[in-house]
């Protein structure tokens, strides 16, 4: 039998592959080789999510290792920068297994790679969930049973901000009036420059922002609620039912209750993605994301920040309970209770 009975021509095998088939008894192009990601870069993506986007993780280890290595940390002899940015170095440590130990017999290089690796997960995440949202949040924005005019395509290479209709009036500073022609036109035009400390619209509930009592509504949007899921839990579970399992990155890293980084974080996220744009300039998203992370970390607030955390973690983590939950009357357990405080009463009488 001749080599051109026992193989295909080059020109058949170009023209069969013009048409768009491929041949069963040929091995097909080479895949590109798996490269297992290190573990360092992928406990980054997580710390950089929950704990601190913007960070600077070369800076942050030489000094929490100074301060480490000094022994025991005295809380008085810290400035306030100092005590928070320490205290997010113990996070990182507490996030990542035997890290501590690595560090602290580590050379200088070594400890450079380590934070090097850490910040490629950090940078790595912001820019992958800024990307992943610029498609599936035109679904978020558009309300139900109608369709955005003009169309915004789900490819989306331009950016939107003011320019758009919806996305205008969701970016529109609390405050101001986006049915005011003037506010509108000087927003578009960038008259009006929006700093990274005034927080938008679309943070509050029904999108409705009240100067008499600003934080009613803040931060329980429920574009923030889907974004935050998109993120932590899994795309697909934004539009569905609560389930009391958890999937995605908050199960892989043991997440149990939201942050209050992860929520400024879902914010920047959002703001960031590429339909979302405010304007066409860099926007000021570290300032968005600071901004936020302050208020929820202002001792002076706790009790309100004490109820949005636990409105949060109701609706992301269905098996979250911050409350201890009293048994049902004549249940076994109360009686159990019961029967249990009935003889204590009884010993102690007796003594």
């Amino acid at each position: 039998m001749s080599t051109h009975s026992q193989h295909e021509s080059a020109s058949e095998t170009a023209s069969r592959r013009k048409r768009g088939r491929s041949c069963v008894l040929e091995l097909g192009p080479r895949k590109k080789p798996y490269i297992a990601q290190d573990p360092l870069v992928h406990h980054g993506r997580h710390f950089g999510r929950a704990m601190h986007a913007f960070c600077n993780v070369q800076t942050l280890l030489t000094n929490g290792i100074v301060l480490m290595s000094e022994g025991t940390i005295d809380d008085e002899s810290l400035t306030a920068v100092e005590r928070k940015e320490y205290a997010i170095f113990k996070e990182l440590l507490r996030m990542v297994p035997g890290l501590e130990a690595r560090l602290m017999t580590s050379s200088k290089e070594e400890i450079m790679l380590v934070g090097e690796l850490v910040q490629k997960g950090i940078n790595g995440a912001r820019a992958d969930d800024t990307k992943g949202m610029k498609s599936t949040i035109i679904d978020w924005i558009t309300p139900k049973g109608q369709s955005l005019n003009p169309h915004i395509p789900h490819n989306v290479k331009s950016r939107q901000g003011f320019n758009h209709e919806r996305t205008g009036v969701l970016l529109c500073p609390a405050g101001l009036d986006w049915d005011n022609n003037e506010t509108r036109m000087k927003l578009v035009n960038g008259q009006i420059q929006v700093a990274g400390d005034q927080w938008l619209i679309f943070l509050y509930t029904n999108y409705t922002y009240n100067a008499k009592d600003p934080w009613n509504g803040l931060l329980r949007s429920g574009l923030l609620i889907s974004a935050f899921k998109h993120i932590f839990t899994s795309p697909s579970s934004v539009d569905q039912e609560p389930k009391a399992t958890r999937s995605g990155n908050a199960r892989i890293h043991g997440m149990q209750a939201v942050t209050k980084a992860s929520i400024g974080y879902t914010r920047f996220a959002l703001t960031s993605a590429q339909v979302f744009s405010r304007t066409d300039l860099v926007t000021d998203s570290e300032r968005f994301y600071c901004s936020i992370v302050e208020l929820l970390e202002d001792p002076e607030e706790k009790d309100k920040v004490d109820q949005l955390l636990m409105w949060w973690n109701r609706q992301i983590f269905p098996l979250y309970s911050d409350l201890e939950r009293l048994p049902s009357k004549d249940s076994v357990l109360a009686r159990i209770r019961q029967k249990r405080t009935e003889y204590r009463e009884r010993t102690t009488l007796a003594t």
